[in-house]
């Protein structure tokens, strides 16, 4: 009766061999990875505005932190820029998903922003034309956004959210809140929406915050309680350069423990004239 022979066992130098080669694949794929974050990283910021328009009276900042891990870069941004009719234009948005295709998209949006603008009545009206623009480029990806207008004629701050975090707001007569506003659905989802105005005229000198949620929310901090302390800190710089409030509000992610990239963007105003 024959006996069959064992299989011949890999030797070392075969072990080592297929070990060389995953461990050279592995290294590729982390390369590639690393490659794909940097640019993300690189179309984030280099998409960012490098200053925001003011008047006499008002004056806006902002800043972006990307995220603790490469892998969430790519979502949020902000924007200000002058429209025809002389009133400001401030908006501040989340891409869903992250990578160079949020990126991309996130561009994309920012251009919609702009292009519309001009031709709308309000910001209602932006969101609700940049959202059917976003559906007819079929990106398969959404946004959250709010977006504001600036009147500096009737020194009127006029709003609209598509989804997006809630504003927060203080007085240099010591009052402060979050702005629950009503709003719309994010852009990209659904077509034909509509996005409520909300309106305020800045009758106290103060501060008007717009923030990602990569800077009050994380898996330690609840969305509530991260509005509720910038809030709470906005409440004691009211009306401050908004350079310097703007850092103070981004270091509240230290607290949540976020992974999410982040942007904070600070309007702060003298009272209307009477």
């Amino acid at each position: 009766m024959l006996r069959r022979r064992p299989p011949r066992s890999a030797s070392a130098d075969d072990l080592l061999t297929t070990l060389g080669r995953l461990t050279a694949q592995a290294r590729e794929g982390a390369e590639l990875q690393q490659a794909r974050v940097e640019l993300a990283e690189a179309l984030q910021r280099e998409m960012l505005p490098a200053t925001l328009p003011e008047v006499p009276g008002l004056r806006v900042a902002a800043t972006y932190a990307p995220a603790r891990h490469g892998l969430d870069i790519g979502g949020d941004w902000y924007d200000g820029f002058p429209l025809p009719d002389g009133s400001l234009a401030y908006c501040i948005g989340d891409v869903q998903g992250h990578d160079v295709e949020a990126a991309a998209f996130m561009g994309q949006i920012r251009i919609g922003l702009r292009a519309v603008a001009p031709h709308a009545a309000d910001p209602g009206e932006v969101l609700s034309r940049a959202n059917d623009l976003l559906l007819s480029v079929a990106a398969g990806l959404f946004a959250t956004c709010t977006f504001l207008r600036f009147d500096p004629a009737t020194w009127e701050l006029s709003s609209a959210r598509a989804g997006h975090v809630p504003g927060v707001w203080a007085g240099t007569d010591g009052s402060y809140g979050v702005a629950e506003d009503p709003g719309g659905l994010p852009l990209g989802i659904a077509p034909g929406e509509t996005y409520p105005v909300t309106r305020r005229r800045l009758t106290t000198a103060g501060t008007f915050v717009l923030l990602t949620d990569g800077v009050v929310e994380g898996p330690s901090f609840a969305i509530e309680a991260g509005l509720a302390q910038v809030a709470r800190l906005i409440g004691t710089r009211a009306g401050e350069d908004p350079a310097e409030v703007a850092a103070e509000v981004m270091n509240t992610a230290e607290c949540t423990g976020h992974t999410d990239d982040a942007a904070v963007m600070v309007l702060s105003f003298d009272a209307a004239a009477q």
